[in-house]
C-alpha cells in the first residue's frame, strides 16, 4: 500500500479531552489534517524534541533511543498504519543491518521515537480518507469566524503544549538570571518555560 509522508504542524490543547493534546499532522504532497489526541507525557516528549532542548536527565523514549543504538538497531520510519473504532495505530519500522522489523506502538509513542532518530513519518490512504481534515474545510469554518477567533486558532496550533503559559522572560531581567532560571525550568521539567527562555537568551546572545 502506498506510503503517505506526513509532517508536524502544531500541538495544541485538546478541547474535547481535558490534560490531553492534538497533534496535528499534515501531509507533506496534499492539503489534508490528520489530528491525534495524545497525552500530556508523550505531548511534552515530542515538544521538547521539536524544540531541541535536552533534559537533565533522560526520558522514556530517550532511553528507547540509547537502548537500540547499544544493540545496533535503526530506526527507519514510523507508519501510522491504521484506525479501528476512533483508535489509531501505527509501526515503528527497524533494522538491525541483516533484517528489517516492525514494532506495534502508539502513534504519540512511535512519533516521538520517530523525532529522536530523525526518521520520516507516514500514514496510508485508508487513515488519511477516514480521519484526514481537507485544509478547505478548515478554511470555510475560519471565514464563519471573527478575526479574533482566528488568531486564538492559529495561537493555539502552532505553539507547543498550551497548557497554562508560563511568564515570559523579561527584557529587564540579567542574563545570569535568566540562565538561572532556565536551570530551574528543566530540574522542573517545564520545558515549554524552558523553551521560551532559551529563545530569550538566543535573542539577547544573537
Amino acid at each position: 500500500m502506498k506510503k503517505i509522508p506526513l509532517e508536524i504542524l502544531g500541538l495544541s490543547s485538546s478541547q474535547s479531552q481535558s490534560g490531553s493534546f492534538a497533534l496535528i499532522l499534515g501531509e507533506k504532497t496534499g492539503n489534508r489534517r490528520l489530528p491525534i489526541i495524545i497525552g500530556m507525557f508523550e505531548a511534552q516528549s515530542i515538544a521538547i524534541q521539536i524544540e531541541k532542548i535536552n533534559p537533565n536527565r533522560p526520558l522514556t523514549h530517550d532511553l528507547f533511543k540509547s537502548f537500540a543504538e547499544q544493540l545496533h538497531v535503526a530506526v527507519l520510519e514510523v507508519v501510522i498504519s491504521d484506525l479501528k473504532e476512533g483508535v489509531f495505530y501505527s509501526k515503528i519500522v527497524c533494522s538491525d543491518g541483516a533484517s528489517t522489523f516492525e514494532l506495534d506502538a502508539r502513534p504519540s509513542d512511535a512519533i516521538a521515537i520517530g523525532l529522536r532518530f530523525g526518521v520520516p513519518i507516514f500514514t496510508v490512504e485508508s487513515v488519511l480518507s477516514e480521519a484526514g481534515i481537507i485544509l478547505s474545510d478548515l478554511d470555510e469554518n475560519a471565514d464563519d469566524d471573527s478575526d479574533e477567533d482566528d488568531e486564538d486558532e492559529d495561537d493555539d496550533t502552532s505553539s507547543g503544549p498550551a497548557a497554562p503559559a508560563p511568564r515570559d522572560p523579561s527584557g529587564q531581567v540579567s542574563l545570569d538570571e535568566l540562565t538561572k532560571m532556565l536551570a530551574q525550568a528543566l530540574e522542573k521539567e517545564d520545558y515549554e518555560k524552558a523553551a521560551k527562555i532559551r529563545d530569550e537568551l538566543n535573542k539577547r546572545n544573537g
